[in-house]
């Protein structure tokens, strides 16, 4: 059973996104594999951090986590949780808390502070942030987009290398290909070896003597890419899903970034959304209310014929059960509310105006003093609660 992720990195419920960093920071510290080196249980501790604070440094995420607990972000897509994870991806993933070459005692004890570099090698691509605009249909049965991107890819002219031909790349002599240098600083831990990209290839391990014509010795272009992008049902206004790995190039072969993919929801001409629930305004006229009738009303699945028992007031509730939109976690479907408005002519033939006229003298058609008729929001807090 997985701990809360609160109690992992030591903080409160209240705590804000620069508390929770510092306190995952520490927790990082304390348990990275430099620092211990074979012990499994400080590996796992290590994990179970980096877990945690993917969790609760993503405001929409922590505020699942807040409300149904571990089950509620579960497989959400762009990170480590309900999945399995290994030590390249938690230093890829989270270079801004470890700094350059993945280790937090790099960027604690004076490493360099370029972009996040993969331990093989080569710095990693920036992410990529798009909109994606859906309507209610499409959130509700979930759809495949197809989007072109405009991103840095690798140069195929010189594969990512930056160099004009083979006889143009050597060793970089500093690190003999490593792409990296050790050095022993002095902290108030004591002597600590670390690694640090090395200055002279930038961590690539390759000098270049002639650059390539195309990229100019950068290893990447600009191109536009199609890319298919699966948005499962019951998304909202606001989530942001990621697709690994779909962002700009790395240089000097580095792993590229990942794709930022931020939910927008189109204004519905018939719905409008609370929640997992769809609400829809009916509107009656007088008569229909009073002696009943059967209203057609539509879904986003289809229109349906819902009866209206005689007597019924404005701002009557009627529900649809699982007609509503689906949770992303499959917890199973909203419903839909029907607010029932009664329509009023703004124009009246005369004998219309006459048979008016004489219903507003009948008793059955005048409203009840203090009969305790409650208004439509209250009655949607009662059907909530």
């Amino acid at each position: 059973m997985k701990r809360d992720y609160y109690e992992i990195l030591g903080v409160e419920k209240s705590a804000d996104e620069g508390t929770i960093k510092k306190a995952y920071r520490k927790v990082a510290m304390q348990y990275h594999p430099d620092r211990n080196p074979g012990d499994k249980a400080a590996e796992d501790k290590f994990k179970e951090a980096a877990e945690a604070y993917e969790i609760l440094s993503d405001g929409n995420k922590k505020a699942r986590y807040d409300r149904y607990g571990h089950a509620g972000v579960e497989n959400m897509g762009g990170g480590f949780s309900g999945g399995s994870m290994n030590m390249e991806d938690i230093f890829s993933h989270f270079g801004d808390i470890f700094g350059d070459g993945g280790s937090p005692f790099e960027s604690f004890f004076g490493g360099s502070q370029g972009g996040s570099r993969s331990r093989s090698g080569g710095q990693k691509g920036s992410n990529l942030r798009i909109k994606v605009a859906l309507t209610m249909e499409e959130i509700e049965a979930g759809v495949t987009k197809k989007i072109k991107v405009k991103k840095q890819v690798t140069c195929k002219s010189c594969a990512g290398s930056g160099a004009k031909d083979r006889n143009s790349i050597s060793t970089c002599g500093t690190c003999q290909g490593s792409g990296y240098v050790r050095q022993i600083k002095n902290t108030f831990l004591g002597q600590m070896q670390t690694t640090a990209a090395c200055p002279k290839c930038n961590g690539s391990g390759k000098t270049i003597t002639a650059a390539c014509t195309t990229c100019r010795g950068d290893g990447r272009t600009m191109d536009e890419e199609l890319i298919e992008i699966e948005i499962p049902a019951g998304v909202q206004e606001g989530m942001q899903l990621s697709m690994r790995g779909k962002g700009n190039a790395g240089h000097s072969n580095g792993p590229s970034g990942d794709l930022l993919i931020n939910i927008e929801e189109k204004t519905h001409e018939q719905f409008s959304r609370d929640n997992m629930n769809v609400v829809y305004d009916l509107f009656l006229n007088f008569a229909d209310a009073a002696l009943g009738t059967n209203a057609e009303v539509p879904t986003l699945s289809g229109n349906v014929k819902v009866k209206i028992p005689a007597g019924t007031q404005a701002g009557k509730i009627f529900r649809l059960k699982g007609k509503g939109l689906p949770s992303l976690q499959q917890y199973g479907k909203g419903d839909q509310l029907i607010n029932v408005n009664i329509w009023t002519p703004k124009t009246l033939t005369f004998e219309e105006t006459d048979m008016l006229e004489k219903m507003r003298e009948m008793p059955n058609f005048n409203p009840k003093p203090n009969s305790g008729e409650k208004g439509f929001f209250e009655r949607m807090k009662e059907y909530f609660n």
